[in-house]
């Protein structure tokens, strides 16, 4: 079998012009980036914003193993599924990070014959949105820290400055960092921090804002320090505002590019779903509702993270209401949950099967809290047994799921009709009732402990620290009725990576919460989870390489 770069390399494209064509988008309404990319313009969307809206479908998944899942290639593959049936459907998608594609992950274009070209631009430097969201970033730190410099005419107190730098790449030791070492105009010592660009507000903000106006209202609002009388200090308080407004203008717009089979790809945004709220930008979701009479979106990690977020923070925050889900498992990492180990998943074993779907029985329980219609798809592999396959199929029908199987990866969008089909039936004859987990009027320890106790499972919340102190002061200053983001482990249901299946009986540490006023949510630290990443002993990056013909490799 080819790698997926190798798929992707080889691949024809059309221009990025005619497939948006087939759209109905026309050629002066785009903003090309060469041949194979463009960013659709704000008079297109103004254009269509009176069209009606088509379905909306997630595409989420179990916690994810070593074993692998495949939901970016079953969302690619899908969407392609669709088109092969004559539906007028496109797929909306988050952009890769830097960080995991050096790192140990790899790419996020899918894979094999479901993937989104041109794959090594996406998963690069793409149109520069990254770019531009880690510039706004770092220069609000900058005019932050100038600002105490000149006389620092706030009165911030630089004890309490929350506000961090960014970077896009797994890079540890700028964790935890001194500035301003040096003479007196090198700037103020202080303890400072980085995070990946994935995790900043900047990124939320982008991803969560319906237009220009929409954004620098959010901009202003992000709270950076606070002043000795407690109170925050925000970026409109810095002048920040407008030129940051203006290093994001054209990160601001949704990207157009083409899936292997030349289905449209809405591909805009990418906060991770461990460390943020794990979503492509609501502009990009709501553009393709307008576009298409079927949108396949995808969140990030499994449904506990990425499909909890999506709901409950981008549905709540944007009007969405989903029509249907679908929760992407395989048999390989239902049995790697039941206790094999990776080198064994090859060979049939019921009796792990049967230990480890209590992920995915607990993801389906999650899913139906929200009233939405679910779909389970088995993401095939050559070793799965009939046995194996039949049992997950009446283990998932005996729970008001319909089932599918996904050869996508395989055979493209053919390998996805069966569940196409499947999806189209559910939208036919199951009506989705979408609604929250929590209400606004909750506090925020009770919204934190309704995701804890009814989507992880715990029995308890401990606050360690100053958890508590942070959540009460920001409830003071008004922030009581945001939604939560909380980071926690992707590797399991419960803030402990090593417990996988469907754990029992444990509590949820929360060490440290804050507010992410501009982007409209407050970030609750679970467990041991950073926002800056690190590599690993032997990172991706160390087969990466391009050869004299200019062609990458290793890649993915």
């Amino acid at each position: 079998m080819k790698t997926d770069i190798q798929i992707a390399q080889e691949a024809v494209m059309e221009p990025i012009a005619k497939v948006a064509q087939e759209l109905g988008i026309m050629e002066d309404e785009l903003e090309l980036y060469g041949k194979y990319k463009a960013k659709i313009t704000d008079e297109y969307m103004e254009r269509i914003s009176k069209n009606p809206d088509g379905k909306l479908i997630l595409v989420t998944a179990i916690n994810p193993t070593p074993a692998g899942e495949g939901k970016t290639t079953t969302t690619v593959g899908l969407g392609q599924a669709f088109s092969k049936l004559g539906k007028k459907a496109v797929i909306a998608l988050r952009e890769p990070s830097l960080g995991p594609c050096f790192g140990i992950k790899g790419g996020a274009s899918g894979g094999g014959y479901a993937q989104v070209v041109p794959m090594e631009e996406l998963n690069l430097h793409f149109t520069g949105d990254f770019h531009a969201i880690t510039s706004a970033n770092n220069l609000l730190a900058a005019l932050l820290d100038n600002h105490i410099q000149q006389g620092n005419e706030l009165g911030i107190d630089t004890r309490q400055v929350v506000w961090k730098r960014c970077l896009d790449m797994n890079d540890r030791v700028l964790r935890n960092i001194v500035v301003g070492l040096g003479n007196k105009m090198d700037g103020v010592v202080r303890e400072d921090h980085f995070v990946i660009t994935v995790a900043s507000e900047i990124m939320a903000v982008l991803c969560l804002s319906e237009d220009m106006k929409d954004l620098k209202e959010r901009l202003g609002r992000i709270v950076v320090a606070y002043d000795f009388k407690g109170e925050p200090v925000t970026a409109a308080d810095l002048n920040a505002v407008g030129a940051m407004a203006a290093l994001l203008k054209d990160a601001l717009k949704p990207n157009l590019i083409q899936t292997l089979e030349h289905t449209p790809a809405l591909v805009h945004g990418g906060p991770f779903a461990n460390i943020a709220h794990g979503c492509n930008s609501l502009r990009a979701t709501k553009t393709a509702l307008k576009i298409a009479d079927y949108v396949i979106t995808e969140a990030g990690f499994g449904a506990d993270l990425g499909a909890e977020k999506f709901f409950d923070i981008k549905c709540r925050i944007g009007g969405l209401s989903p029509d249907a889900v679908v929760l992407v498992a395989t048999v390989r990492a239902l049995k790697y949950n039941g206790g094999v180990a990776k080198a064994d998943l090859n060979e049939e074993n019921l009796e792990a099967l049967k230990k480890g779907i209590v992920n995915l029985e607990k993801h389906i329980e999650n899913l139906h809290k929200y009233k939405v219609p679910v779909v389970v798809t088995l993401n095939a592999f050559l070793t799965d047994t009939e046995a194996e396959i039949s049992f997950v199929r009446q283990f998932c029908e005996e729970r008001n799921c319909e089932f599918a199987i996904s050869e996508v990866w395989e055979k493209g969008g053919e390998g996805g009709v069966a569940l196409a089909q499947k999806v189209l039936e559910t939208l036919e004859t199951k009506e989705s009732r979408f609604e929250v987990l929590y209400q606004d009027s909750l506090s925020l320890k009770e919204k934190i402990e309704a995701v804890s106790k009814e989507i992880y499972g715990a029995d308890h919340v401990v606050y360690t620290g100053n958890a508590s102190k942070q959540l009460k002061q920001l409830e003071d200053l008004g922030f009581g009725n945001l939604p939560v983001c909380i980071a926690k482990t992707q590797y399991s249901l419960s803030d402990d990576p090593a417990l996988l299946g469907r754990p029992e009986h444990f509590d949820v540490s929360v060490r440290e919460a804050y507010v992410s006023a501009g982007a409209g949510f407050v970030v609750v630290l679970t467990g041991a989870v950073v926002t800056m990443p690190g590599l690993s002993k032997q990172p991706a990056a160390y087969g990466i390489d391009v050869g004299e013909d200019g062609k990458i490799t290793g890649l993915y």
